[in-house]
Order: structure tokens, then C-alpha cells, then sequence
């Protein structure tokens, strides 16, 4: 309850700042979203143009958690986590404050799912973070960067954003529930993963142990009581 009351908290203190702010009639953004549109990215400081395509990562990350448990939730993750790529933490922590606890996975996985799953999902986020952090670091212009987020309301906000996805991780139950429904101890990983921005994420995604689908569990189980 205490991670529910904290995540509502974030929820309603960050719609109302960006009602606040209102980003969407400022001459900027649509300057910005022009640029993107006709591939001008060189024009846009690339600290801002990481930020933009982090928050895609970001999204994937949540997605690689939150569709394990999907089919044993009264509602879908997928319209979610479609509109959190456009509004981030907006539109993804109702899902999260709505969703329950769950330790099981039970089902067959589809294609999405199995992609989601695998290992090799995780290390293309992983490096495609990396590309995009040091993409801006070498190219980009900090002392720019820094003095759009004071006078811009679109980058002020997406910078936020992006921080609020960071924020949010530890908080929600996610990870708990990921991790033990794959059998990883999360008293000795949990906090390890969750308090490393980004990058503890997206190590976990890389090396956590495959899901099995419900009639694997089953024939597991099965052996196990013949063994026995």
C-alpha cells in the first residue's frame, strides 16, 4: 500500500506540472518534432535526441516485465505500454498502480512474449542504451542541453520524464514478482538491479532465467514427484 500511495503521489504531481507547463503550445516542440519528422537530427543537441530515444528503452524495459504477467491481470498491458511510448510515466503508472501481484506465470508463451523473454532482447536494449549515452557524450552540447531544460518546456518535461522511469522502478512490483516467479533470489538482487538507473534494469533483462510456460512447470513438477 505504502508503494501504491508514493506512485499516485508521482502520478498526480507530475500530470499536474505538465498541465502546468503545457508543453504542447509551445513554438519548441513543434520545432522539434518538425526536425525529427525530416531526419534534421543534426540539429537538435544530441543530449536531447538520446533522451527522446531512451524513452522508447525505457517502455521496453517495463514491457519485458509487465506482459509476464499480463494474462493473469483483469486488464491488458498492451494499451499501456503502446501509450507510454508517446507519454511515459503518464500513461504507464495507471497500469501500474492498477495491476496485482502475481508470482506465476501461467499459459503458453506467444511470439511477443518469447521475444520479450529472451536474453538477446535484453543486451540489443542494453547496447543500444550504451550507443545512445555516449552518442550524446561525445557529440552532444551539455551547456546547451542545460540551458534548454531551464527555458524549454518540452525538454524540461521529457528530461523528467525520463528521470520518473528511473524513479518508479524500485517502487513498483514488477521486478519482485518477475523475480520470483524465475526462482532468483530477490533478497540478495533486488535492490542491486532496482538502484542502478537504467543500466541494473537492463543487466537483469540480459542474464534473468528464462520463463517456462505453464506445461513445462507442469511436466517439472511431475518429475519432481516421481523423483521423490
Amino acid at each position: 500500500m505504502g508503494r501504491r500511495l508514493i506512485l499516485a503521489a508521482i502520478w498526480v504531481g507530475f500530470v499536474g506540472y505538465v498541465l502546468w507547463l503545457a508543453p504542447l503550445d509551445r513554438p519548441y516542440t513543434w520545432t522539434f518534432a518538425r526536425q525529427l519528422v525530416t531526419l534534421h537530427w543534426g540539429e537538435i543537441n544530441a543530449y536531447l535526441l538520446a533522451i527522446f530515444w531512451l524513452m522508447g528503452v525505457w517502455p521496453m524495459i517495463y514491457a519485458c516485465l509487465m506482459f509476464a504477467d499480463g494474462h493473469m491481470q483483469p486488464f491488458p498491458a498492451w494499451p499501456f505500454f503502446i501509450a507510454s511510448n508517446f507519454t511515459g510515466v503518464i500513461c504507464l503508472l495507471p497500469y501500474l498502480l492498477m495491476r496485482q501481484r502475481n508470482h506465476a506465470f501461467y499459459g503458453q508463451k506467444d511470439e511477443w512474449l518469447s521475444w520479450l523473454d529472451r536474453r538477446s532482447t535484453g543486451v540489443g536494449l542494453l547496447i543500444a542504451a550504451i550507443a545512445l549515452i555516449g552518442f550524446a557524450v561525445i557529440t552532444g552540447d551539455w551547456a546547451d542541453f542545460w540551458a534548454q531544460f531551464h527555458t524549454h518546456a518540452f525538454v524540461h518535461l521529457i528530461s523528467l520524464d525520463f528521470c520518473l522511469m528511473g524513479v518508479i522502478f524500485p517502487l513498483t512490483s514488477l521486478l519482485d514478482d518477475d523475480m520470483q516467479r524465475r526462482g532468483v533470489d530477490s533478497t540478495k538482487w533486488f535492490w542491486a538491479i532496482a538502484l542502478v538507473p537504467l543500466f541494473g534494469p537492463l543487466m537483469y533483462l540480459c542474464w534473468r532465467p528464462e520463463l517456462p510456460d505453464s506445461n513445462q512447470q507442469t511436466c517439472a513438477r511431475f518429475a519432481s514427484s516421481n523423483a521423490t
